[in-house]
């Protein structure tokens, strides 16, 4: 099942006795938790029949016990298990599970992890329980995501505001979120989301930014580059070495698969590198810019200073100044 899926039944009042929430995504598990907790019941039924255990200080029968309960003046009752995967004798679950309380809906966080396969337990929630297995998202699947969490909030965006905040945020559903819940509480409901308007409340820099020096470093633009990178210097959490790193390296993987796709059309070609296709010139540039072997020759690079940012050759050297030696080697 999917997040909305589950969402979307209970909005239904359609509801199972067992949801089993599993997997890399925590932010995924906490949306459906967070449901469940605050919309399944009203806060006058939640004071009698919403009760909440976490892993680490539940035992497995004051669980089961608190699941076999009848509810007090209304259909259902709630139980939710937080962070399952710190409590202990878990499995002994499974017989609650095969024969749950129709009246409970019982509810299971069990994060970072999944439930061995192989196991009893896995089994019967396949056959007694609902089961959402969540994953982390590729790097290319974010901006799509943010796009879709964007647009449910009733707002629109820039395709630079999008790529400026997922790129600066990266891999953190999470962090997203709540920099767009800010953003639509600052900006008025329905208007449109602009680089600046990140700027001023994301706190990002329009002008001095990992997406701002992938560009310049794009164009060959050395001067550009190097007033990035004393910003970055001078800012260490606007631009640290391990997060300019990977997103150039990303971009440039990218633009080295554009030369296979020569003569496809922009459709497709945005497709197949995951993009939006209002930045495809900036991936022909690139690569118009390097060459084949140019390009080849900055992954090299990017992977040498990586090694380098981890201490490998390069002991005591600031970030600043192994970013400034890279972009120099690359565009010289």
């Amino acid at each position: 099942m999917s997040t909305s899926k589950i969402i979307g039944d209970w909005q239904k009042k359609l509801f199972k006795p067992v949801y089993w929430l599993e997997g890399e995504e925590d932010y995924f598990i906490d949306e459906v938790v967070s449901y469940a907790e605050n919309h399944i019941l009203s806060e006058a039924e939640a004071g009698f029949n919403l009760t909440v255990f976490y892993g680490k200080d539940a035992d497995w029968t004051a669980v089961i016990n608190a699941c076999r309960r009848y509810p007090m003046f209304a259909e259902r009752q709630v139980v939710l298990l937080k962070e399952a995967q710190q409590m202990r004798d878990i499995d002994k679950l499974e017989g609650y599970i095969e024969h749950p309380q129709p009246s409970t809906v019982f509810v299971v966080s069990y994060k970072e992890k999944k439930v061995d396969g192989r196991s009893r337990l896995a089994k019967v929630l396949k056959e007694k329980g609902e089961l959402l297995t969540t994953k982390k998202l590729y790097d290319n699947q974010l901006p799509e995501w943010a796009m879709e969490v964007i647009r449910r909030k009733g707002f629109t965006i820039t395709p630079k505001g999008l790529n400026l905040l997922v790129e600066h945020i990266g891999n953190d559903l999470s962090r997203i979120a709540s920099e767009i819940d800010k953003l639509s509480v600052n900006i008025g409901k329905g208007k449109e989301i602009t680089e600046e308007d990140i700027e001023n409340y994301v706190g990002i820099s329009k002008e001095y930014n990992v997406f701002e020096l992938q560009n310049a470093l794009a164009r060959k633009d050395l001067a550009g580059c190097i007033r990035i990178i004393q910003y970055f210097d001078a800012n260490p959490k606007a631009g640290p070495i391990q997060m300019v790193l990977p997103a150039l390296y990303n971009f440039f993987s990218k633009v080295y698969q554009m030369f296979g796709l020569s003569g496809a059309a922009d459709k497709e070609v945005a497709a197949a590198l995951g993009v939006n296709p209002f930045f495809l010139k900036d991936y022909r540039g690139a690569a118009r810019a390097y060459g084949y072997e140019g390009v080849e020759r900055v992954l090299l690079l990017l992977h040498q200073y990586n090694l380098k940012s981890l201490g490998v050759g390069a002991v005591g050297v600031s970030d600043g100044s192994l970013m400034k030696e890279m972009v120099f080697r690359m565009i010289a």
